[in-house]
């Protein structure tokens, strides 16, 4: 698809300090930074827990449930984010006293998401006094009641869109339930988590628990490397209070300071434990640990992140390696099926796509439809929902979508007005989950289409390309890009820098079969600068290409204990 290169215009007028490099004070601007104080990434800047509505409520019930020694059972969800979140309540419980602190996670090809009437019959099971739920529940209306019936508290503790009803539940906890103050409403699942725990804290602080039961207060900041990971992987905005709890969990992997499970998928993922950056997390260590949840069950993922044990850990993150790269393989299966689905749409003309674009093949794999929508988003740039088989004629479907449609209001709007269409939904603005009949498909597909519509404008449908800007000669520097890469965490909301520029191609060769690797040179410099093209080829460049215009960013390559200057590229096109 042709793509237009778009500059980001500065959005603030701040003067920052004079120690701040001049190209960082421009990528700044551009992101709205309005103060300094927005780069202080110190845990006092953190935003104050009682404004969360519910906090009280929850702290009532969790206080009492400490000092009766009642019996705790998290519910969890099987992505990255219920994972962090599942281990990050366990061990940070257990160090506030709790005794009998136990987990489920249900397998989404028997159970499906949530707290779900048919969880609550597995977690009645354990007899727990109280369930807990992280990263879900905030729709789980049945399994709630079903729950409370049976004389069992809960407290849910989710970040997803809520709908009209709210399950009545003891207490919730939720930034985006209606009335909720709190300023910010991008915290992760495992974000909701740790507030949690530093307002529970707070509460057995002020009672003088943890002297009396001669308990060591707990350290709540040597667990931000679970946060840090949950809030990347699920890729929530990270404004300015994800970006606090992002930098420190960062900052205790590459000081050694994390659980052995993140360290050792680090290892299998052959990342630098010393330099590991938010990206890192996000494409490196995400995808194993979602790899559990999608192709078996996520509590091998969570067990990896619960144990103390380094060998257990390794073993582990090996099992979850092993899985991935099984997930892999399946995608890449599927993939090919659904570009030859979609073979007769030319992606190059914006007026033979649709608005909105639904997938359906009964033989593919439940747990890896979401990549495969995002992978056919990228391509076509509009909203997917890839669909696989479920049961009882049901079909269940992952939807991602573009920056600027919301797509859980856009499932909002069809099941509002075509009641019955979609059975259940759930989700966030880019990412939503649902499942419909399967003899409703056709229909739903033209829905999908015809209401996606409702939400885009021309200019969005367009393959655009967001730059910083140029960089000069001498800004094409080791200094700059290591500036760049410590001043993150850089993630959704709060993109990575990227460039644009012209370039003479010196040489270039295909590596790992579908990798462009280049030599540039700087119109203005004779300095050979090394690229890196991901799943990019010049196949069908013009055989006398010798300047490309690219979009990239600056990185460091580190090979063989050197590391030196690499630009990454987005795009590169032959300059005709």
């Amino acid at each position: 698809m042709p793509v237009n290169i778009t500059r980001r215009a500065c959005r603030s007028n701040v003067s920052f300090p004079g120690d701040i490099h001049p190209v960082l004070q421009r990528i700044y601007a551009a992101r709205n930074i309005q103060s300094a104080v927005e780069l202080d990434y110190s845990l006092q800047g953190l935003l104050p827990f009682a404004a969360l509505l519910g906090m009280d409520k929850a702290m009532t019930l969790l206080v009492n449930a400490c000092k009766e020694n009642r019996k705790l059972l998290i519910v969890a969800d099987f992505d990255a984010d219920g994972a962090t979140s599942c281990a990050l309540a366990l061990r940070g419980l257990k160090l506030m006293g709790f005794s009998d602190v136990q987990y489920v996670v249900p397998n989404r090809f028997e159970f499906g998401y949530g707290l779900s009437p048919e969880i609550v019959e597995v977690a009645t099971e354990k007899k727990p006094d109280v369930i807990i739920t992280v990263d879900n529940g905030i729709s789980s209306i049945e399994g709630v009641a079903l729950a409370r019936s049976r004389n069992i508290d809960v407290l849910i503790t989710d970040h997803h869109l809520p709908g009209s009803v709210l399950p009545d539940a003891n207490a919730i906890v939720n930034p985006n339930q209606p009335g909720d103050s709190f300023p910010s409403k991008h915290l992760a699942g495992v974000g909701v988590m740790f507030y949690i725990l530093i307002a529970l804290r707070s509460q057995l602080r002020e009672q003088d628990w943890f002297t009396a039961n001669n308990i060591p207060e707990p350290k709540l900041a040597e667990l931000l490397d679970l946060v840090a990971l949950g809030t990347v992987a699920d890729v929530v905005p990270l404004d300015h209070n994800n970006r606090i709890m992002v930098a420190q969990g960062l900052a205790r992997i590459r000081s050694g300071k994390c659980c052995p499970g993140i360290r050792e998928l680090l290892q299998v993922a052959n990342r630098s434990l010393l330099n590991t950056t938010a990206q890192d997390l996000s494409f490196s260590v995400a995808p194993r640990l979602n790899a559990a949840g999608r192709l078996t069950d996520m509590s091998l993922g969570i067990e990896c992140l619960l144990t103390d044990d380094q060998q257990l850990a390794k073993d582990m993150a090996l099992r979850l390696e092993q899985l991935n790269k099984e997930r892999r393989e399946i995608q890449a299966e599927m993939q090919s099926q659904a570009m030859m689905d979609i073979a007769d749409l030319d992606l190059n003309q914006q007026d033979s796509l649709p608005n909105g674009l639904c997938l359906f093949n009964e033989n593919w794999h439940q747990g890896v439809v979401g990549i495969l929508a995002g992978r056919i988003k990228d391509q076509i740039n509009r909203p997917v929902i890839v669909f696989a088989r479920d049961k009882d004629g049901y079909i269940k479907g992952s939807a991602r979508s573009i920056s600027s449609v919301h797509i859980r209001d856009v499932l909002d709007t069809i099941a509002s007005q075509h009641p019955g269409i979609i059975s259940k939904f759930g989700g966030h603005a880019m990412a939503a989950g649902l499942t419909i009949q399967e003899a409703d498909f056709d229909q739903f597909s033209t829905l999908f289409d015809q209401v996606t519509g409702r939400f885009l404008s021309g200019d969005e449908l367009n393959g655009v390309l967001v730059s910083d800007g140029e960089l000069s000669v001498n800004e094409l520097s080791f200094d700059l890009a290591e500036k760049i890469i410590s001043s993150g965490p850089w993630g959704q909301g709060f993109p990575e820098p990227v460039f644009d520029g012209e370039f003479e191609i010196i040489n270039s060769r295909i590596v790992g079969e579908r990798h462009l690797k280049l030599q540039l040179r700087h119109p203005g410099n004779n300095r050979a600068i090394d690229a890196i093209a991901f799943n990019i080829t010049d196949e069908d460049w013009p055989e006398a290409t010798s300047r490309v215009q690219t979009v990239y960013k600056l990185d460091i390559n580190e090979f063989a204990g050197r590391r030196q200057l690499q630009l990454v590229v987005d795009y590169i096109a032959p300059v005709e």
